[in-house]
């Protein structure tokens, strides 16, 4: 097999580069092993949280040979307890026609996002949306390698909130310019051969979208034969290439900047993505929130001609920073909460800890809330009621489950005025939002993309120009109104048809061969 790291799109890798990236995947094997020889079963499981909305199943794998495990020609492969009965065993349980695989990984909770909105998407168009997470497989290599690389990310986005030189020297130019090289990519396409072997159940034929670089590369290093490679960020760089794949982008920036390939190796003029390679579809968002963007934000600015309470959404990302940002905001707006002016729903996804820090920096915000706490069956009850009733004080969830914790945001930016988030994944959804402080500097092109199209505010650089864009939407007659005026606008546009797009570019490129 061609070695995808030594040449990418026609750019001959340097000799150390690619050294380096052959030396890291070393590292790594010799850390947490090799399944290069080991065959992986699949089996699809039902998924009991985004499966009822979307049809999600589970992609399961398993050695083979694994005791427990039903041999698909009969009989038990081991003495230990069958599969278990949610379980479809083998490839026979594949729907090869429809069927698409979400690659995807835990790492925050943006590619998640991403890959639901892929995956919401994917049944809307009546495809079925098989959810495979690499970093979900602990007894795989696959896993470990994931697992550390999310680790040692957390731990950098938290420090960078707390430490300003260790955001300035480190944090902010590794996430600019250090993920922007080319040499960068060659060292993700040698580790990506580490994940290979858990596609080696999948039949090869269905189509996968990667909402990460990794889960795409490593399906190509597998022989997947239709790869779509569905890039987040607004900021082109070569983290994000899966040369084999087809590359999709949200913005008409990302597009000039990733088919040149621009500063991806100083100022060297490079050998640019060829015809085809890349297209233009638009934000990646789930069909319930496209197909409800007008009665949304009708509601929206109807609630705020009637004077009634302004619902701000505070979500907390999956790497867990940014508590004094939020505890400010929550201070701010509390006497507007008791006099019935504004009503707060805080989701700290499932980070519990940060829901009981944020109490401890707010005197006071515990009398005035209301916890729904790992119980989903109330979040989506009170999502569902928020609507179209009356809602008041905070509201703080917490969830231990990862779908719930990500898609908690979902069910409730429906029914939220503003959004408060960094300028992330989030950058990209149709609600009206509030962008605080970035957590890497590859970010903030999300925030200016956003206010350029009129959805999003400027990126917030501190809190006192964080508050005051909070007391612009609370305060102002027309600034709400005039984003959900956008946001109906960039529908009418297409701008939020990315999700369908990328699915319907997966299928394209399987009904092209198999015509």
């Amino acid at each position: 097999m061609e070695d995808r790291a030594k040449v990418i799109f026609g750019n001959t890798i340097s000799a150390a580069d690619y050294r380096a990236a052959c030396a890291s995947k070393e590292r790594f094997v010799k850390k947490f092993g090799s399944d290069a020889d080991v065959t992986y079963r699949a089996e699809l499981k039902e998924n009991e949280v985004i499966g009822p909305v979307f049809g999600v199943k589970d992609v399961r794998v398993t050695k083979e040979n694994t005791p427990g495990h039903k041999n698909p020609a009969g009989g038990d492969a081991g003495k230990a307890s069958p599969v278990s009965p949610d379980t479809e065993p083998g490839n026979d349980g594949f729907d090869t026609e429809k069927g698409i695989i979400i690659g995807n990984i835990r790492m925050g909770f943006g590619h998640y996002r991403i890959a639901m909105a892929m995956a919401s998407c994917a049944h809307a168009l009546g495809y079925q949306p098989y959810w495979m997470d690499l970093n979900s497989y602990p007894e795989t290599a696959c896993t470990k390698v994931i697992s550390e690389q999310n680790r040692l990310y957390s731990m950098g986005s938290r420090i960078s909130q707390k430490s300003a030189l260790f955001n300035k020297v480190v944090w902010e130019p590794v996430n600019y310019e250090g993920f922007r090289k080319l040499s960068y990519n060659a060292s993700d396409q040698k580790n990506a051969e580490i994940m290979a072997p858990v596609y080696s159940g999948i039949p090869k034929d269905i189509p996968v979208i990667g909402t990460h670089v990794w889960p795409a590369q490593a399906a190509l290093h597998a022989g997947m034969k239709y790869v779509v490679d569905a890039i987040p960020d607004n900021w082109p760089m070569a983290l994000h290439l899966a040369e084999g794949a087809v590359h999709t982008v949200q913005t008409h920036f990302a597009y000039q900047g990733y088919r040149v390939l621009n500063g991806m190796n100083g100022r060297e003029v490079l050998k640019p993505m060829p015809a085809g390679s890349l297209l233009y579809t638009g934000h990646y968002v789930d069909d319930e929130l496209v197909r409800n963007i007008e009665q949304d934000c009708e509601a929206r600015i109807r609630r705020k001609k009637d004077g009634r309470p302004m619902r701000f959404l505070l979500t907390v990302g999956g790497a867990g920073a940014q508590q004094a940002i939020f505890a400010a905001v929550v201070r701010a707006l509390l006497p507007a909460v008791r006099e019935k002016k504004a009503v707060l729903y805080v989701n700290v996804g499932d980070y519990r800890d940060f829901w009981f820090d944020l109490v401890h920096s707010v005197p006071g915000l515990e009398e005035v809330s209301e916890k729904h706490f790992n119980n989903w069956k109330n979040t989506t009850a009170f999502c569902r009621h928020a609507l179209d009733g009356e809602v008041e004080g905070v509201h703080a969830f917490w969830h231990e489950d990862i779908f719930e914790a990500v898609y908690c945001t979902n069910l409730l930016m429906r029914s939220a005025d503003v959004l408060v988030t960094k300028p992330s994944e989030l950058s990209f959804y149709p609600v009206p939002k509030l962008f605080i402080h970035r957590v890497g500097g590859h970010e903030k092109w999300g925030a200016i993309h956003s206010a350029e199209i009129g959805d999003g505010t400027l990126e917030c650089d501190d809190i006192p120009h964080t508050l005051q864009m909070a007391d612009m939407f609370m305060n102002d007659r027309d600034f709400l109104a005039q984003m959900c005026e956008n946001i109906v606008r960039n529908k009418k546009a297409g701008i939020y048809n990315g999700g369908y797009e990328v699915v319907r570019t997966a299928f394209r490129l399987k009904n092209k061969e198999d015509r």
